[in-house]
């Protein structure tokens, strides 16, 4: 299956975007050439911000050039977005709803490498809970492309989460997309997976593992968190036997907790959650160890089907 990094995606959107709007501005916080907000730094350099390490002041300029009726693009790692920047999102870009949009780039467990400090497995959980602030989480790179086109015109502050590595393509070219969506990938009657990111791909492969064993899964993309479409959720659930949400972040306050929000009141559905498991990242000479080391393969996802199915 073909691969490409949604980072590089991010960047060539934005270039495209700088084009076709003159409004469009971007601030990097040091991290241009891993965001791959370089890549508008080489098109428009006058349009192109470079705050050093201050995410705080990135943020409050964002907020500056938006009362301005500049669209600015602010990019650094999720980690870093969220926990460096959390004041100035919550206080003056979200509480006046501003028009700043953020990228978190090398969310999750993407950035192997560099360990717990650079690893945001908290940040969907954070975001989401933050009035007026939209949370997107691309599959791939060619949802990643139509997502940052669609926050250009999409009105407020909003957050798209972006993996470091190359995952498979999942998305369909032809396919208009609009934020606030749910997207059936697979069909199935016995049991629904809803996952968003590169979890995916791995609710794919235990489908497939599942379809072998007499167990059909619906599997879902949940690329925008919030605002989450409640009612589409509740029709993919219904006539299964039960759900199972997956997810490359902690399973507190991120998909799963927004999938059961939803189901809350509508169904007695059993419900199991695959992710990160209230614990911080590590280091590891790759991201598949890491996946693995967390539970997040699709075998993992293949026994909580199993789990619940059984029920």
């Amino acid at each position: 299956m073909s691969t490409k990094s949604q980072r590089v995606a991010y960047g060539e959107t934005l270039v495209e975007l700088g084009k076709e709007n003159k409004n469009i501005v971007a601030l990097e916080a040091d991290l241009g050439k891993s965001t791959m907000s370089c890549m508008f730094e080489q098109e428009f350099p006058e349009r192109y911000f470079e705050m050093g390490i201050a995410e705080q002041n990135m943020a409050s300029t964002a907020a500056g050039l938006s009362l301005t009726g500049k669209i600015p693009f602010i990019s650094t790692f999720a980690i870093f977005a969220m926990g460096r920047a959390y004041d100035q999102l919550r206080q003056t870009i979200s509480i006046a709803k501003l028009n700043v949009k953020i990228c978190g780039s090398s969310s999750g467990l993407s950035d192997f490498g560099d360990g717990s400090t650079h690893q945001a497995v908290e940040d969907m959980a954070v975001m989401r809970a933050i009035p007026n602030m939209t949370v997107l989480v691309p599959v791939d790179a060619i949802e990643t492309k139509k997502m940052v086109k669609a926050m250009a015109s999409y009105p407020g502050p909003v957050y798209i989460r972006i993996n470091r590595n190359d995952l498979p393509f999942y998305t369909d070219e032809a396919q208009e997309y609009e934020i606030g969506k749910v997207y059936q990938i697979k069909d199935g009657k016995d049991m629904v997976v809803f996952a968003n990111g590169v979890m995916v791909s791995k609710a794919m492969e235990a489908a497939e593992q599942l379809e072998k064993e007499g167990i059909s899964v619906k599997v879902v993309n949940v690329s925008t968190i919030k605002p989450l479409d409640q009612q589409a959720v509740i029709e993919m659930a219904k006539g299964c036997k039960g759900v199972v949400t997956a997810e490359e972040h902690s399973i507190i306050g991120g998909l799963g907790s927004a999938i059961a929000e939803a189901l809350r009141m509508e169904s007695n559905l059993p419900i199991e959650f695959v992710g990160v498991k209230d614990c911080f990242g590590t280091s590891a000479s790759n991201y598949d160890e890491l996946m693995e080391y967390y539970g997040l393969t699709s075998q993992a996802i293949v026994e909580a089907v199993k789990k619940v199915f059984n029920k």
